[in-house]
């Protein structure tokens, strides 16, 4: 039996998001990726350690938590090819062995600890996003869920892939410890109370490379929209999204002091003028729209990564009120993503542009 293009593209969306949330966890696994060394241990002995010689309340929550949605998304995935029950089986056994292996490979990093504890509950939480996913498949809403993107976005090779990308883009944006947008981490210092914070001189660089920023979104979503009315209000329904959980993020990790350094001057003025860009370059036609991303990535690549010193994830340390080495991965992470999406842009423009020629 043919599949039809809906089922296609739905099945290329779930595929992107499972592949990419699985490169997620494998950078939270072994970063910092040095240090490699033989330390004498066996993984027999590892899996067969007293559960509560290893057990850390806030590691077990953390790998539940980072597993179910790695589960939930490989689930709907499975669940297009097999069955409720097999896709429950492999979505386990898949997310155990990857699991697995990044605790085999964690005992050769000396500042990573392999635990079974860990492996445990990184299986529990692929069970529970397994039958979460199985659980939802069947469900009204999700069905209109789906259509509606075929009502929204466009269809046809690598719209997927660019929807993956905002999916990408909004990760990035959403750590309280990088201005809204930029790309440089914030390194201010605690001040005594009542006491005024030392006035910084304007950047234009970083208000120029928000507004790069926003564009690249913009170009991305007129690429991907059925209809370019909607892709102004898109761009702010996504800004209020990223705002709003950035927000919640800052009051949940940063000291009270730090809540909103994230929303300084430069970037206001920055996502202004990203609008504004946006509404002025919607008009073009869609080949033209292709090179005039590349250009804005290429520009952007340039200015933020090699004129703008972006800083180090550990600098920004002092502004959470958490001191986990998880943060201190996340901020990896996040500096990661914030680099490889307009590498990755490039690549989905450019190759979107010489498919129409």
């Amino acid at each position: 039996m043919r599949r039809s293009p809906s089922y296609r593209s739905h099945t290329s969306l779930r595929s992107y998001l499972t592949a990419g949330y699985a490169l997620f966890i494998v950078y939270a696994s072994l970063t910092p990726f040095t240090g490699w060394q033989e330390q004498g241990l066996e993984f027999s002995a590892v899996l067969l350690s007293p559960l509560k010689q290893t057990y850390s309340w806030f590691d077990a929550v953390t790998n539940f938590s980072a597993y179910l949605p790695f589960g939930l998304l490989l689930g709907l995935t499975l669940r297009t090819r097999v069955n409720a029950v097999w896709t429950v089986v492999l979505g386990t056994l898949i997310g155990l062995l990857l699991s697995a292996l990044m605790e085999y490979m964690q005992m050769y990093l000396p500042s990573r600890i392999s635990s079974n504890v860990d492996l445990l509950m990184n299986g529990i939480g692929m069970l529970s996003g397994a039958l979460l996913a199985v659980s939802i498949v069947p469900r009204a809403w999700f069905f209109y869920l789906m259509h509606a993107r075929f009502k929204i976005f466009q269809r046809g090779p690598g719209v997927d892939f660019g929807l993956a990308l905002v999916a990408l883009w909004m990760f990035a944006q959403i750590n309280p410890s990088m201005p809204i947008l930029g790309n440089v981490f914030i390194t201010e210092m605690a001040r005594q109370p009542f006491v005024p914070p030392k006035v910084e001189p304007f950047s234009w660089l970083e208000s120029v490379t928000v507004a790069l920023n926003l564009l690249m979104l913009g170009i991305l979503l007129l690429t991907l929209l059925r209809s370019r009315r909607h892709a102004v209000g898109g761009l702010l329904l996504v800004l209020f999204m990223i705002t709003l959980t950035k927000f919640i993020a800052a009051v949940a990790l940063l000291k009270s002091w730090a809540l909103l350094l994230w929303l300084n001057g430069e970037a206001v003025f920055g996502i202004f003028a990203g609008v504004l860009l946006m509404v002025l370059t919607g008009w073009l036609a869609k080949p033209y729209l292709m090179r005039l991303g590349v250009l804005v990535a290429g520009i952007y690549l340039v200015l933020a990564h090699g004129i703008l010193h972006s800083g180090s994830p550990s600098a920004s340390m002092r502004l959470y009120q958490w001191h986990y080495g998880h943060l201190l991965t996340y901020n990896g992470l996040s500096q990661t993503v914030v680099l490889l999406f307009p590498l990755l842009l490039l690549g989905y423009l450019w190759r979107g542009a010489m498919r129409r020629e």
